[in-house]
C-alpha cells in the first residue's frame, strides 16, 4: 500500500492555509518526500511523519518555494543525531546540494548524497529502484530545468493452483517456483507458461508533476496511472508564467487516462479553489483538490 500525504499545497508564498510545496509517500516502511518547501520539517511534526526515517528527498526543480526547507530539515536531522546518509535526487543535484551545504557554519553530521537527474530529452528514466517499486522520472517544460516524479510499484504475479492443478496436475512444488521466476516449465512432458495460470495484482502508480507548462513528456510518464498529481497554479494556462493550469491538468488527465486527478500547488489568489476544480472537471471528472495534511492511500487490485 502506497500512502501519501500533502504536506504543502501551495506556490510561491505561503499563506495561512497552505504551505509551499512538499509530498510525503510511504511504501512498506520507506519513506520519501517530493519537494521540501519551506516549514516542511514542521508540518512532518504536526502530522506525526518522522523525518528521521527519509532516506530520500526528490526536488522537481530550484526554484526556492520547493527546496527552502531542505536547509532546517537537514539541521534538525543532525541535531537529532542521524547517522544514516540522505540522498537528494534533483536535476543539477551536485551543484545546488554543494551550495546548500556550504552556507553558514554548520554542517550535516550525516551523509548527504547527491544524485543528478537528466533533465533533457524525452525518455523515462528509472532513478530509483527497490525491491517492490522504482522511481522514474521525465523532463518537463519550465523557466529552469525541471522534472516530473512517478512512483510505479512492481506487479504482484501469483499462480492460481487451482487451475494448475485442474488444468496440468501441478501442485504445490519447487516447480511452481521455477514457473514463477523462469516464466515456464516443462512438467510432464506438458509446456506451462506462467501467463497461463497467473493472477496478476497490478501495482500502483502516482506521478507527480512539479511545475510545468502542457508537454508531451507529462502525458508519457502520466498514461495510465492510478493518480496524477499536477499543479493548478491558475485556472488555465498563462503564457507569460511557465505553469500549466486547472484545464490543462484536466486535459493531461483524460488524454493519459490517468484514474484520479489531484490538483495543487495553487496560486494565494485563490482562497477558494473551487473554480479550479469546476475548470478541470470540465474534461476530467475525477477531480479534487488538495489540502494540507491531506491524506491518500493506493492499494494494488487483481486485473
Amino acid at each position: 500500500m502506497l500512502e501519501i500525504v500533502f504536506l504543502g499545497t501551495g506556490s510561491g508564498v505561503p499563506t495561512k492555509g497552505r504551505h509551499p510545496p512538499a509530498i510525503w509517500m510511504r511504501y512498506e516502511g520507506d519513506c520519501m518526500l517530493f519537494d521540501c518547501g519551506e516549514g516542511t520539517q514542521r508540518q512532518l511534526m504536526k502530522t506525526k511523519l518522522s523525518f528521521m526515517k527519509l532516506k530520500h528527498i526528490f526536488i522537481t526543480h530550484w526554484h526556492a518555494d520547493h527546496w527552502l526547507g531542505l536547509i532546517g530539515l537537514m539541521m534538525t536531522m543532525g541535531l537529532e543525531g542521524r547517522t544514516e546518509p540522505l540522498y537528494i535526487h534533483a536535476p543539477e543535484a551536485e551543484r545546488f546540494v554543494s551550495d546548500i551545504l556550504d552556507l553558514g557554519y554548520w554542517g550535516p553530521r550525516f551523509r548527504v548524497i547527491p544524485k543528478d537527474v537528466p533533465y533533457d530529452g524525452k525518455e523515462v528514466i528509472t532513478i530509483l529502484k527497490a525491491k517492490e517499486y522504482e522511481i522514474l522520472s521525465i523532463p518537463v517544460r519550465h523557466s529552469v530545468p525541471a522534472v516530473c516524479y512517478a512512483f510505479k510499484e512492481k506487479d504482484a504475479i501469483n499462480v492460481d493452483m487451482k487451475k494448475a492443478e485442474t488444468v496440468y496436475g501441478l501442485k504445490q512444488s519447487p516447480v511452481v517456483g521455477k514457473l514463477k521466476k523462469e516464466g515456464k516449465v516443462t512438467y510432464k512432458g506438458k509446456a506451462i507458461k506462467l501467463e497461463d495460470i497467473a493472477i496478476v495484482k497490478k501495482g500502483v502508480k502516482a506521478v507527480y508533476s512539479g511545475d510545468t507548462k502542457p508537454c508531451r513528456n507529462m502525458e508519457i510518464i502520466s498514461e495510465g496511472a492510478n493518480l496524477l498529481i499536477h499543479e493548478a497554479t491558475f485556472e488555465e494556462e498563462k503564457e507569460s508564467r511557465m505553469h500549466a493550469g486547472a484545464k490543462e491538468a484536466g486535459q493531461l488527465a483524460k488524454k493519459a487516462n490517468v484514474g484520479e486527478l489531484i490538483l495543487t500547488h495553487f496560486s494565494r489568489r485563490y482562497v477558494d479553489v473551487s473554480p479550479l476544480v469546476k475548470e478541470a472537471k470540465k474534461h476530467f471528472p475525477k477531480t479534487m483538490a488538495a489540502r494540507d495534511y491531506m491524506k491518500v492511500t493506493l492499494k494494488r487490485k487483481e486485473k
